[in-house]
This record gives C-alpha cells, sequence and structure tokens, in this order.
C-alpha cells in the first residue's frame, strides 16, 4: 500500500458509482416484474449480468480495499464508520467471488425468473428445474468462498440476509414455534368456522385500484416519493428514500388479498421512506435486515390492518366503494373474516397463524439443498410431504405447491426465515409500544401517524447504520425473545375464536 493518507471523500466516487449501478439494476428489475413483455427476459438477462458485473467491481477492487485499510475509525463520523463497517462486511463476503461468475449468476437467475412464471403459469415444476438446480450450484460455490473450516454452508447464505440468526438458533426459533402453533391450530380447527365468504364476490378491479391508493395514502405513503404498479408477486423496491416503489396484485373474485398485499408492502415502504437522508443511497441506506423490514410489514399488515380499531374510520369508504357486497356486512364481522384462520398452499396469502408453518417448510428444504445435497426433482415430494405433515393439507399442483414463491429462482436462498424472524420481531416491538402509546384509541381516531412517527424515531430513521440486534434491545430493552409472539397468537386467537 502506498505511504498516502487516505480520506473517506477518497470512497466516495467508489461509492456512488456502486449506488449508480445498483439503481439501474433495481429499475429494470422493477420494469421486468411490473411492465416487461414476456419475451424481453433472454436479452434483458444479458445487460443484467454486464451490470452487475460492473457494479461488483465498483467495490470489490483493489483501490478501495487499499483506501478502506487505511482508514482510522476514530477520525470518522457516526454515519462514515456505519458506511465503512458495512463496506468490510461487503467486501469480506464478495472478495472471494470472481466478477465473471457474479455476471454469469445474474443472467442465470433473470432468465429462471422468467421461466419460474412459465413455469408456474403451466403448473410444471420440470421446465423450472434445470434453472433451480444450477442455481443451488451457484449459491453452495459462493457459500463455499466464504465458509470457514468446519462451518455450514447454510450459515453462510443465511448471514447475507440476517446476520447472526444461525441454524442452531432458528431451530431452536422453529422448533418452539411448532410445539405451540400446530397444537393451537387444530383447536382453531374445531371451533365454529367464520364466514369470510362475502370477500370472494365479484369486485370490480378498477374500484379495487382506487381504494387501495387511498388506502396507502391513508396509512402515509407519500406519492410524491413512490408508487403503486402490479405485479405477479408483490414486493417494494426503491431506489432512495424519495423514489419507493409498491406493487400488488388484484383478483377480482378475493377483496382481501390486494387489501392486505397493499397493507404489507405499505409498511415495507414507510420503513424506506423514513429513512434519513444522510444515510439514503449510501451503503446503509437501506433496511437494517431483512427481518427487520418484514416486522415493519407485517406490524402493518397483521397487529394493525387486521385490527377492528384500524378498521373503524375505514370501514365506511369500503362499503360507499362496494355497497353491493358489503352493505350488509358489519364491522365487526369484516374484521372477523380478516382474521379467519385455514390452511391453505398460499404463503402470500396465508392466515396470520399459519403463516410461519410456510415458512418452516422452506427453512426445511432449503437446509436439505444447501447442506444434504437433495436433489432438485425430489422438492416437490418433500414439499407436499411436510404441508401434509404440518398444515394437514396436500398440494394439487405444482403451482400450489413447489412453485409457489419466485425467492429461489432469484438466487434467495437463505431468505426465507427472515419473514418468521420478522413475525416475531413486530410482536415484541408491539409488546413495548402499548406501553407507551394507546395504540387502540390512535387508531381508533385515525391518528396511525403517530405510530408511525414512533417506528420512524426507533427503527426507520437509522436505515442499516445499526444492526437489528442494536436496534431490538434498544426499543425493547431485552434481547430477541419469541415468546412475545407466541403470546401475542394465542392471545390473539383464542379471543378470536373465543377459545
Amino acid at each position: 500500500m502506498s505511504n498516502k493518507k487516505v480520506a473517506f471523500q477518497d470512497l466516495i466516487p467508489y461509492l456512488e458509482k456502486n449506488m449508480a449501478f445498483h439503481t439501474a439494476i433495481n429499475i429494470i428489475d422493477w420494469d421486468a416484474n411490473t411492465l416487461a413483455p414476456e419475451e424481453s427476459s433472454e436479452y434483458t438477462a444479458k445487460a443484467m449480468g454486464i451490470l452487475s458485473q460492473e457494479q461488483f467491481t465498483s467495490l470489490i477492487n483493489p483501490k478501495v480495499k487499499e483506501i478502506m485499510e487505511g482508514l482510522k475509525e476514530e477520525a470518522l463520523s457516526q454515519t462514515e464508520k456505519a458506511i465503512l463497517r458495512r463496506l468490510k462486511k461487503e467486501y469480506q463476503k464478495s472478495e472471494a467471488v470472481p466478477a465473471n461468475e457474479m455476471r454469469e449468476f445474474t443472467e442465470l437467475a433473470a432468465r429462471a425468473t422468467n421461466v419460474w412464471q412459465k413455469a408456474k403459469k403451466e403448473q410444471n415444476f420440470s421446465l423450472y428445474a434445470p434453472y433451480l438446480e444450477k442455481i443451488v450450484e451457484y449459491k453452495k460455490k459462493f457459500a463455499g468462498y466464504s465458509k470457514k473450516e468446519g462451518g455450514s454452508l447454510y450459515n453462510v447464505l443465511l448471514d447475507g440476509y440476517e446476520e447472526s440468526f444461525h441454524v442452531e438458533e432458528l431451530d431452536r426459533f422453529f422448533s418452539k414455534l411448532k410445539e405451540e402453533i400446530i397444537p393451537l391450530l387444530k383447536k382453531v380447527e374445531q371451533a365454529e368456522e367464520i364466514d369470510d365468504s362475502f370477500f370472494y364476490q365479484e369486485y370490480d378491479i378498477e374500484k379495487q385500484k382506487e381504494f387501495n391508493v387511498f388506502l396507502a395514502e391513508y396509512m402515509g405513503f407519500n406519492f410524491k416519493r413512490g408508487v403503486i404498479a402490479e405485479s405477479e408477486h408483490p414486493f417494494t423496491t426503491s431506489w432512495h428514500n424519495h423514489d419507493v416503489r409498491i406493487t400488488t396484485h388484484y383478483y377480482k373474485d378475493n377483496l382481501s388479498s390486494a387489501i392486505l398485499s397493499t397493507i404489507h408492502e405499505g409498511g415495507h415502504a414507510l420503513y424506506e421512506q423514513g429513512i434519513r437522508d444522510e444515510f439514503t443511497q449510501t451503503l446503509v441506506g437501506d433496511g437494517a435486515s431483512c427481518a427487520m423490514h418484514e416486522s415493519q410489514s407485517r406490524f402493518y399488515e397483521n397487529v394493525l390492518g387486521r385490527s377492528e380499531a384500524f378498521w373503524e374510520p375505514l370501514y365506511p369508504k369500503l362499503q360507499d366503494t362496494f355497497p353491493k357486497q358489503l352493505g350488509q356486512v358489519s364491522l365487526g364481522q369484516f374484521v372477523r373474516a380478516l382474521n379467519k384462520i385455514k390452511a391453505d398452499f398460499i404463503r402470500t396469502e396465508a392466515d396470520e397463524l399459519t403463516y410461519c408453518l410456510h415458512i418452516m417448510v422452506r427453512y426445511e428444504l432449503e437446509k436439505q439443498m444447501i447442506e444434504e445435497d437433495v436433489p432438485v426433482d425430489k422438492l416437490p415430494g418433500l414439499w407436499n410431504q411436510k404441508y401434509q405433515e404440518y398444515l394437514g393439507i396436500t398440494p394439487n399442483n405444482d403451482k400450489e405447491g413447489i412453485l409457489q414463491d419466485v425467492h429461489w429462482s432469484m438466487g434467495d436462498i437463505g431468505y426465507f426465515p427472515s419473514y418468521a424472524l420478522g413475525n416475531a420481531f413486530a410482536a415484541q416491538i408491539y409488546h413495548t409500544m402499548k406501553k407507551e402509546l394507546p395504540v387502540e384509541e390512535l387508531l381508533r381516531k385515525g391518528k396511525i401517524a403517530e405510530i408511525t412517527a414512533y417506528l420512524r424515531e426507533h427503527i426507520h430513521q437509522y436505515g442499516a447504520s445499526k444492526e437489528p440486534r442494536e436496534m431490538l434491545k434498544a426499543l425493547t430493552g431485552e434481547e430477541f425473545n419469541p415468546d412475545y409472539y407466541i403470546q401475542y397468537l394465542k392471545e390473539k386467537f383464542e379471543q378470536v375464536y373465543q377459545l
């Protein structure tokens, strides 16, 4: 290394170039999932591959490493320290991966996502299986570059989404959920069934769109800094805190789907829009982790969005929008229907109680794919067996089963446990929030902004400048504790079903 004294400003051109490529890739990905024509993916994949390689080398190169190693943390601001810590983690994770392999993988994932969509539509896993097999090979290879001797490949992948939550802790977490949720589910299934048939009448999609825009705005989504579009699989993405984009999917015969999807993605979006300007468009300009991000979307969707207090000021407008379908449905009936428990096949449509059982299936299969070398062609059968074991149902086809989610086609193996952790984070945060805010009273008065302000103060504003465990402890006063989640589920559904 040269003797030239380095400063944080020397990193800025590299960081800005990396962020520009990141933004370009996200824009193309957004387009691919919303408006791009079906036959575009093969040609777009090449451009995605080139851009990803350029993004990779914009940070993972000798010049950046020299500057990074020459910086003295004591001379840096808090923001600069946070960015440097994130950069060191990214560098350590990525340095061993050859740039050409990263490009090849990005092209593969772009193609695989399109093939997944086709396979799902045709209910034919065999179309997709060869692509998934290659994706698994790449992910194992990449994890192998970073794995320490005697370590776990799957733990390396988990670290990419939720650092320090490894198999050992996740196994304990899921074991506890299994012990508590499955018996509770069986009790619920023996109780009187809740009528939600009014959700499955015909609902004009244009009117649904109009209401969902209103709903997002009511939650606090700033349309001057964001948009809503449609996609097969609802998601949220952002270029920075002044351009945050969410999608939903509308069904003419299922009113609750798009509503709950909008609330869920709106929770993600409020997090992104709430990040401080000083952090946005930097390496710490997104959520603290996948689970912390998911805690916000699940908090809004489930804790708030399925409560009577949330709907008290909103339900009259929904009735006015669909008077024929909802005019004779009371607020109480509507809210009970939103909380109906029924084991079903689709994770994104799952009720609050069975949701983590869906995640458990995916978690266990990911471990088998990565650690036990289970062949890809065995996955549909294993998937169906686990659905029967945990939820008491067996998928009728690949669309209901193994082809349900887009994540594996994108290479996001290790992501799914974050959804379950997010639910548990949300319950722990809610337990503390209720001591400090009159949550139900605020919702009944339509003052959801005060709840968002609380979350912005404690979570949103910091982006990824703080670790999720650090944030959770600062807010709640204790380490991660899944007991609050189990307690929340028991109390809620024992009341809903009068058990």
